[in-house]
């Protein structure tokens, strides 16, 4: 395995390294602003003030123009944004000048809190200059600590990223979190912000002087304004790095910085269902004690971080814990297909969208086809937790690649599942005009037998054409010795965007026996098509209206006898409102072809045969910037040989910056001609944020498919991004909805302490 893993790197890089030396630039950089960073004799203070005479002595970068709602205007706010920098850090200070300081939208204090909802300042930073992928840092006037790594302009599979949420398939990371500082302060004249953000927590090329692109960005959200220091068209995000600015005058030093986090953790857990034993383990770094069905566990272990250039990262990890992480939402599946459930966990997140490879379905179907899903590592069947042993991954760039290598060791499950070696190779060559060419392998290889492995083998790119069209493939092959023939997949991607118009066209074929176990399928065996035109029409004479956005899509899924498994038309118009809200009403004409009986809930097993249906589809929300807000959604119509009445809803309420809740109650009612159910899922999320470092979070949750109540409490103390004090108690008790909370099933309480240590070789 390794002399054809070495074997298919060395032809891949040769072959990626013949391509040519990246340009970095578009045909329109020479058109960029230029801004330029001044060094600092002595490091500011992050206090939020911007009073020290370094500040005012450093230039000033200003005119910045909206983005939303009057494209190319200057912006109705003055910004004014100064860039410092001295051998340990860059340090950036914004002006955020406000006539109406009272409309101030303060947004919550949590950790990656959405910066939609309030007033915020962005930075986004293309420390390589490549013009496809850049660190994003951003606060609001409650000072809140938000970051993420754009990753191909913030895209996925051909599709446009317009909104900050996390993925890295999505193309915009934002579960991950680096070490930084801000501050912020409000007074008369409006509100400020001072970053530091040190050279260890950015990747960049190499020492000395630096050019990176960057852009800003400032969000007025009583006005529901965007304004860009470098304008971008409102076709596209500020992730659209390819039309961001340019930032000079950087030196950068040259260091091996090493980053050591070790965390000791203790646990008491209890499993109601499990027999009564007695026993203790004690083996490598951490001892478990069971006694009845209870267990207590004492444990440590840490990572470690090494930049071994300034562009090339090892990162390593022992006896790898994750305790302080959310848990999953719940979520009801009404398909015969598998559910998506992203990744949560810190040391996979870092650079996540290098490894990344598949599509996102069109419709409401989320994630399709994902050839490295990083969740299958460390869980095993059924969610049960599977110990990581230890690993490591390096990440960066060598010889004009992007560079992924992961490898981790799994412990064995006695009677679930054995040890196992996971080892992913990620190359990547970037192009330009957006465009790139990669190369990935993944395998998984069991420690019981040579023969229970399974590999995966990708090639994939990117082509930009112009500043409108974007061409996606990939094609991949799976290696399974129990399986053969068809373990093939292949996918093409178009999009075509502009003002005025948005088109995506596609094609998947993923074969029967394609079988990425370090993957993620959400159904297999297919030929998928599908296309969408939508029209964005505006009309600046109805102040109250943002945006109408008629639109129409096509999807289906074809077996490889060409039986039509499924198919939706979507008719959609989306209103927008200048405040944000929207309003979308959609009709669905769709067809479940099903050649064998599906089990769609306990006691109701759908025949086969081809079901044609006709729904209502609408979906609104209203201004999420103001203090109580909802979002809401319902489906009538039509469902297998039956009708469905689905209804959800979120309310959404805030109180200042530091408490934030929200309720979610979605139904489904279902009567079909093989019988009638009912499901409903319950989530209840609390949040205090004592500052921008303490929390209090809490999510309540009910399934009825699953008959349970789930609760999650997490308190954080932070030192650093991820680093500090967590105090952790779940509980799941059976239930048959409020009236009966019946009993527990499991609980777990969990303190576990984590400091990072850095040294400089």
């Amino acid at each position: 395995m390794v002399r054809t893993l070495s074997a298919l790197l060395a032809a891949a890089a040769a072959g990626l390294c013949a391509v040519g030396e990246i340009k970095g630039q578009t045909a329109s950089a020479e058109l960029r602003p230029i801004a330029r960073a001044s060094r600092a004799a002595t490091p500011p203070v992050i206090d939020g003030k911007l009073d020290e005479a370094i500040w005012r002595e450093a230039p000033v970068i200003a005119g910045f123009v909206q983005h939303e709602p009057f494209e190319g205007r200057p912006a109705t706010e003055r910004t004014e944004v100064r860039i410092l920098f001295d051998d340990e850090a860059v340090y950036i200070g914004a002006w955020l000048y406000d006539s109406n300081v009272s409309g101030l939208v303060l947004g919550e204090t949590r950790r990656d809190a959405s910066v939609d909802d309030s007033d915020a300042f962005l930075i986004v930073l293309d420390t390589y200059l490549d013009r496809q992928n850049a660190f994003v840092f951003a606060t609001t006037p409650a000072g809140i600590e938000y970051d993420g790594q754009v990753t191909r302009e913030g895209t996925g599979a051909g599709q446009q990223s317009v909104r900050q949420q996390g993925g890295a398939a999505s193309g915009f990371n934002l579960n991950w979190d680096g070490s930084w500082d801000v501050a912020t302060s409000v007074d008369e004249r409006g509100w400020y912000a001072e970053f530091r953000i040190p050279f260890s927590t950015l990747r960049y090329s190499r020492g000395g002087e630096q050019t990176w692109g960057l852009n800003l960005a400032r969000h007025i959200r009583r006005k529901n304004e965007q304004s860009f220091w470098a304008p971008v068209g409102r076709q596209f995000s500020l992730w659209r790095v390819s039309e961001a600015g340019t930032l000079v005058g950087l030196e950068a030093p040259v260091q091996r910085l090493v980053q050591v986090t070790p965390y000791v953790l203790t646990s008491a857990r209890r499993d109601y269902l499990a027999a009564g034993t007695v026993e203790s383990d004690c083996r490598r770094s951490s001892c478990r004690f069971a006694l009845g069905s209870g267990s207590g566990e004492v444990a440590v272990g840490g990572d470690a971080k090494m930049a071994l250039t300034p562009s090339l990262t090892l990162d390593l990890t022992y006896n790898t814990d994750f305790a302080q992480v959310e848990v999953d939402e719940q979520q009801v599946n009404l398909t015969r297909f598998n559910l998506f459930f992203p990744e949560k966990r810190p040391f996979f997140l870092e650079n996540a969208g290098i490894f990344s490879i598949g599509t996102s379905a069109a419709g409401s179907e989320g994630q399709s086809v994902e050839l490295f899903f990083s969740r299958r590592i460390g869980i095993g069947p059924g969610g049960v937790p599977v110990p990581i042993v230890g690993g490591g991954r390096m990440t960066g760039r060598l010889g004009g690649l992007i560079v992924g290598l992961l490898d981790i060791q799994t412990a064995e499950v006695e009677g679930l599942v054995p040890s196992n070696n996971f080892g992913v190779a990620r190359l990547i060559r970037e192009l330009p005009n957006r465009s790139r060419l990669g190369v990935m392998f993944v395998n998984r290889q069991g420690s019981d037998s040579s023969s229970n492995y399974n590999r995966t083998f990708a090639v994939d790119g990117r082509w930009g054409i112009g500043s409108a069209v974007t061409l996606d493939a990939f094609a991949a092959r799976t290696e399974t010795p129990w399986l053969s023939g068809r373990e093939h997949a292949l996918s093409f991607n178009g999009s075509y965007v502009t003002r005025d118009w948005r088109i995506n066209t596609g094609y998947t074929e993923v074969g029967d026996n394609f079988n990425p176990e370090v993957g993620f399928l959400r159904r297999d065996g297919y030929r998928f098509v599908s296309g969408m035109v939508m029209r964005h029409l505006r009309f600046p004479g109805i102040a109250w209206l943002r945006e109408l956005r008629p639109h129409a899509s096509y999807r289906s899924y074809f077996d490889f006898d060409g039986f039509n498994e499924t198919r939706q038309i979507h008719l959609d118009t989306h209103i927008e409102f200048a405040n944000g809200a929207f309003f979308s009403p959609a009709v669905n004409f769709t067809r479940e072809g099903l050649k064998d009986p599906f089990t769609i809930a306990e006691g109701v097993t759908v025949t086969p045969g081809t079901y044609d249906n006709f729904e209502l589809a609408w979906r609104f929300n209203t201004n999420e910037g103001a203090p109580l807000s909802i979002n809401g959604e319902l489906d009538w119509g039509g469902f297998l040989s039956g009708t469905r009445r689905g209804i959800g809803a979120t309310l959404n309420a805030r109180s200042g910056a530091t408490l934030a809740a929200s309720l979610r109650v979605s139904y489904n009612d279902v009567k079909l001609a093989e019988g009638a159910f009912e499901t409903t899922l319950v989530a209840f999320r609390l949040a205090y944020n004592f500052t921008p470092r303490m929390y209090l979070q809490s999510l309540i949750q009910y399934n009825s498919q699953t008959g349970t109540w789930s609760g999650n409490i997490r308190y954080g103390w932070l030192n650093t991004a991820g680093t500090g004090l967590f105090v952790v108690y779940n509980e799941s008790r059976g239930a048959d909805y409020w009236h009966d909370l019946g009993g527990p099933l499991d609980r777990a309480f969990i303190v576990k302490f984590t400091r990072q240590f850095s040294f400089v070789m």
